[in-house]
Order: structure tokens, then C-alpha cells, then sequence
């Protein structure tokens, strides 16, 4: 056996970092692809390497040459790399594959050792790497039959987005045997140069041997194995993430973009599983063309259509891209000193100066608290504002309605601005409307400013949306004229436009939701060394006991089991080991509910946390 590398290419997308080197001379962590590339084949003892050079060919080849390579290397130079593409470098190396049975790889992937041990391991002599179609993913794809043959190869004109279950990405990793190269692979790929030329890809040879009998590859599907094409300087981003020794850290600190990251389960950031309904979804998508192809309305059409739905004037609601730009904007208002409940969702507190907070951390071991309690505790206090999450985050504290207005007439009659961001309160259990975004409760109270995610209660977090709503009709004005006029694209401002109709089914995914989670806190309560904290959220708080550390905890979960948990340990008025958790389908909670039970549950602690296992293996 013998491995066959196409490294001619420049890596054009990279921009500066191929501007003086090979595109496989690119580091991921410290280490080039082609390092890590020719190691890996080192170690399965080939008779050779087979290495197709090209651009900046003189300074890959000395640097190959000063690794410590024990299996003989072999370079073949493409001296026409800048206006030919792979097929042609393929065509330069066909003699030696002739020679042997061959591992065909591109220079430009980074994967984990288990994907060589898959395609050798595998008897059949003519295979590719496959993976299931991931919305990040881009090149051939092909489709498979139920005995993995490949049935057909698709190139991008040929790609049809209807049909993506339907696809395989080819990974780029293939072995063909020495008589499948002689009888088949060379003689086509002289046929197809001398009539297509040698500006085209390799896999359009593949595409007409798959109509030949007797030539047919099949493929080897992966599944959770690690690996990433790198063609641009976010594809290195993302390598850098999932081969990292720190792994956890860089993946916690993208704070979201987790689709770019295949099998991993994001209990971390807060959704509503169950919403939105298929039929809006498709809705969406038979407008997307008009949609991306025209401008959004100004923030004073959009205040309309979003106090439509609330039943607001629109004097008195402003939609924003997200809740964190209308916090951005609300917190500027701020002239004196806030009242903030700790443990917090921390947007509100890193938009203001710390001298400004007036703290209070409730007495007991639940994060508990009620209306009465913060009177008291502000009675004789200076504050002019008070901020209040409800159902609060992270720890799922619940005052019902009465009481937040019982706190609004306290707070308007002492001259407080009561901030009331009831994100999850649409999740409560309650027998009546808990929500305050009512254009009766803010006239009562215009002391009141109530600021709402679309994402976390509707399930659109991608739209980025949310609304505030306030009788103050100046605070509003601020804030409109603070953020920018076309401040929520067209797409979300189309969900606006409709979610109304959908009302029904946002009714009923909540009760299903509530559903969920129920059994979901119970699974919970069953787990050793966890403690339940009651939760009225999209989201449950947990205290991790028994000597655990929560931070270990979440490492472990990631490592081992892909599944990525908030670890609350070193947030400000926590003290302990504490997680919090999302609710999310019952499948998926099931997964989190078995993890946790087989890390928390092991009556030896250093076995949960043999932090050794590399994210590549897990991811």
C-alpha cells in the first residue's frame, strides 16, 4: 500500500497565510496540516509517499524533507498549478498508481487517525470516505445505495438543496486497488484530459466510471470521526476548535455557530425545542428570494407590525436585532445606580460601569426570592433602576404576575425604572397570561420598560429579535434613535409579519414543552450527586455534589459524549458547583440524562475525568 498526496494547490481563499507557502503548510494549533498528514501515514508502514507539489513547491519540499519521516517520499511537481486544477496533478502521479494500491488524500484536511484505520480496516479494495451532508460542508457529494455502493457523483451545478438527505459529502480520503487503477482510473483519466482538458476535478472521472459495470466504488460512511476541509481562514477557525487541547474553552467562547460543528448537542444556549412549526418554516422559504432581495421596512413600520402582535402601540414598542441590542441601548439610559439580582444573565451588568450595581444575592441554596424580598431589601436604598429576570437566569426563580406588579407600583411610587426582562416567562406554569407586555399594564406604569427574545420564546434565535415595550414614550424614542434605522433584516421582519397566525401552534408547542420538561426535571432529580434547583424556564439549574467540579463536569460531557452544558461555577454570585442545562426534545434530553448519569454516577470520580480523550475522537 502506497499513499498518493495532491498538494499542488494555493489556497487562494486563505489569503496572506498561503501568500509565502503551500496551502497544506497552513497551521492548525501549532502544527502544519501536511506535519500532521504525513505522520499519521507514517505510522501505517507504506511502501511509499507520493507527494504532487506546485505552488511554493521548493519551500514544501524542504520542509517535508526536514521531518522525521521514515517511510520514503516521493514529489512529483505540477509546474502549471496556477491554471490547472487536481485533475491534472492526478494525471501527473498516474504512473504510480499503477504501481501499488493506493490511498488518494488532499492536502488540505485535518482528521483523526481513526478515518485511516476505517478505510483500511475495510476489505472492499475501492473505497471513499463519506460523511452525511452538513449545511457547512461544500465539494462533490454523491449518493449511496443500501450496500454502499455509490450510485451517482454530484457535482456543484448538479446540486439540489431538495434533496440533501438524500446526499454524502466525499471527504477527499479514497483507496483504489492497483488493478481498479490500471483497468479503470488511468485509462479514463488520459481519456477524459484529452477531451475535457485539465482544468477540472478528479471526481468527474469517478462520475463516469460509476455508470461502468464492474468499476463501481463504494463508500465508507463515517460517523462520529473527526475531520475538516480547510479552504478559508473560518474553516481554520473551526479546525482550531474541534483538534484543540482546549477544546471546551474555544467552543464555549464562540458563543453559538454550533451547526458548523457536526454531532454536537447544545444544551448550553436556550430555545424553544418545539417552535417554529414546519408550515412557517416552509412559508419563510417560499418568500426567501423576495426576502434577501430587498431591503427591510425602517425600525418605525417594524415597531408596528411587532406591536401587532402584542397588542402595543407602536409609540410604545421597539423591535430589536436580538434583546442584547435593545439591552445595549437600555442600559445608556441608566443616570444613577441599578439594583441587580446575582446570579444574572450578564448582558445587563457588562453594559454598565460596577460602581453602578447595587447587588443582591438571595439567602438560601435555590437562588429564591420574591417581590417582597427586593422591596425590602431596596427600601432604603438610592437606586433608580431595578433589574428583574423572570423566570430568572440561570437559576429559573419564578414570580408570578401579581407579584411583578406589586413590585411595579413599589418601585413607580419610590421613582424606580423597573426592568422587567421576561425572556422564558412564556414557559411558566400558570393557568393565565404572565406576560406584561400589555398596552394596559405599561399605561399604569410607565416606570415600567419590558424587554422580550424572540429567540429564546419563538425559537428563532438565527433571526435575531427581540422586542421592549414602555409607556415612556421617551425612553422609546432613545432607544429607536439609538440603534440603527434598518436595525432586523427582511427575514425577520417576515416573521413579524406572520407569526400571528401561528399563534395556535405556538400555544401548543408550549404546552408540549411543559410536558417535556416535567419528566425531564424528574430523569434529573434521579441522577447521583445532582441537586434539582425548581426551574419555570427553558433551562434547569443543577448543583453538581460529591466532590464534582461542575467545570470538570462539562469537559467531560464535551469530550466524551458531545454534549456542551453552561458551567456556572465561576459566575458572579455562585458559590459552589453548579450547571445549568437546557430543555430541549425529549430525545436529546434523554442523551444528557444518560451522560450525566454514566459520569456522575461512577463510583470512581478519576474515571469521569480522564480528560486525555481528544474532542477529534469525540467530535
Amino acid at each position: 500500500m502506497q499513499a498518493l498526496i495532491l498538494a499542488a494547490g494555493m489556497g487562494k481563499r486563505l489569503k496572506e497565510l498561503t501568500r509565502d507557502s503551500a496551502k497544506c503548510m497552513v497551521k492548525v494549533n501549532q502544527k502544519t496540516l501536511i506535519e500532521r498528514m504525513l505522520y499519521q501515514l507514517d505510522r501505517l508502514k507504506l511502501r511509499e509517499i507520493v507527494i504532487v507539489v506546485g505552488y511554493k513547491a521548493d519551500r514544501l519540499i524542504s520542509y517535508i524533507n526536514s521531518l522525521d519521516i521514515q517511510t520514503p517520499i516521493t514529489f512529483v511537481t505540477n509546474d502549471i498549478y496556477y491554471k490547472t486544477n487536481n485533475i491534472y496533478s492526478l494525471y501527473l502521479a498516474r504512473d504510480y498508481l499503477l504501481k501499488d494500491d493506493t490511498l488518494l488524500l488532499e492536502s488540505d484536511l485535518i482528521f483523526s487517525d481513526t478515518l485511516l484505520k476505517k478505510i483500511l480496516n475495510n476489505t472492499y479494495p475501492n473505497l471513499a470516505l463519506v460523511a452525511r451532508y452538513e449545511s457547512w460542508m461544500d465539494g462533490t457529494v454523491v449518493t449511496i445505495d443500501s450496500q454502499n455502493n455509490i450510485t451517482r457523483f454530484i457535482d456543484k451545478k448538479e446540486f439540489d438543496y431538495r434533496n440533501i438527505n438524500q446526499y454524502y459529502k466525499t471527504v477527499n480520503i479514497y483507496k483504489f486497488s492497483k488493478e481498479f487503477s490500471k483497468l479503470y482510473y488511468v485509462p479514463f483519466l488520459k481519456a477524459y484530459i484529452d477531451s475535457k482538458g485539465i482544468n477540472d476535478y478528479y471526481e468527474q472521472v469517478l462520475k463516469v466510471l460509476g455508470v461502468i459495470e464492474k468499476s463501481s466504488i463504494k463508500a465508507e460512511v463515517l460517523k462520529d470521526e473527526a475531520w475538516y476541509e480547510i479552504d478559508d481562514v473560518q474553516d481554520l477557525d473551526i479546525a482550531e476548535t474541534i483538534f484543540s487541547q482546549d477544546s471546551f474553552i474555544k467552543i464555549r467562547n464562540r458563543y453559538g455557530g454550533y451547526w458548523r460543528y457536526p454531532k454536537l448537542i447544545d444544551f448550553c444556549y436556550l430555545v424553544n425545542p418545539f417552535y417554529p412549526p414546519e408550515k412557517m418554516i416552509e412559508e419563510i422559504k417560499a418568500n426567501i428570494g423576495i426576502l434577501i432581495g430587498n431591503y427591510p421596512s425602517g425600525i418605525e413600520v417594524n415597531s408596528l407590525v411587532a406591536g401587532k402582535y402584542y397588542g402595543i402601540k407602536k409609540e410604545h414598542i421597539c423591535p430589536g436585532n436580538g434583546a442584547a441590542e435593545l439591552i445595549s441601548s437600555l442600559m445608556k439610559t441608566i443616570d444613577g445606580s441599578i439594583g441587580i439580582i446575582y446570579p444574572t444573565f450578564d448582558e445587563y451588568p457588562n453594559r454598565l460601569d460596577e460602581k453602578l450595581i447595587v447587588p443582591y444575592y438571595p439567602k438560601n441554596r435555590n437562588f429564591s426570592y420574591g417581590s417582597q424580598d427586593l422591596m425590602d431589601y431596596y427600601e432604603d436604598t438610592n437606586i433608580k433602576a431595578l433589574l428583574l429576570i423572570n423566570p430568572d437566569n440561570p437559576s429559573g426563580n419564578f414570580m408570578e404576575r401579581s407579584e411583578v406588579i406589586r413590585l411595579a407600583a413599589w418601585a413607580q411610587e419610590k421613582g424606580i425604572r423597573l426592568i422587567v426582562d421576561e425572556s422564558f416567562v412564556d414557559f411558566a406554569n400558570a393557568d393565565d397570561v404572565q406576560s406584561l407586555l400589555s398596552e394596559v399594564v405599561l399605561q399604569k406604569y410607565k416606570n415600567l420598560a419590558v424587554v422580550k427574545s424572540i429567540s429564546k420564546s419563538f425559537g428563532v434565535p438565527g433571526l435575531r429579535l427581540g422586542v421592549i415595550g414602555s409607556a415612556d414614550e421617551e425612553l422609546i424614542r432613545f432607544i429607536k434613535k439609538d440603534i440603527a434605522i434598518w436595525n432586523i433584516n427582511s427575514i425577520a421582519e417576515f416573521y413579524l409579519q406572520i407569526c400571528e397566525k401561528y399563534k395556535n401552534e405556538y400555544n401548543l408547542a408550549l404546552e408540549k414543552f411543559k410536558l417535556v420538561r416535567s419528566k425531564f426535571l424528574e430523569d434529573l432529580k434521579n441522577i447521583p450527586n445532582l441537586r434539582v434547583i425548581p426551574s419555570q424556564a427553558n433551562f434547569v439549574m443543577c448543583e453538581v455534589l460529591g466532590g464534582y467540579f461542575s467545570a470538570k463536569l462539562s469537559e467531560t460531557l464535551l469530550y466524551n459524549h458531545k454534549i456542551l452544558i453552561k458551567d456556572l461555577s465561576a459566575k458572579k454570585g455562585v458559590k459552589g458547583q453548579y450547571i445549568r442545562v437546557a430543555v430541549k426534545t425529549s430525545e436529546e434530553n434523554n442523551l444528557l440524562i444518560a451522560a450525566l448519569y454514566k459520569t456522575l454516577g461512577l463510583t470512581s470520580r478519576s474515571k469521569s475525568y480522564n480528560l486525555n480523550f481528544k474532542l477529534q475522537e469525540a467530535l
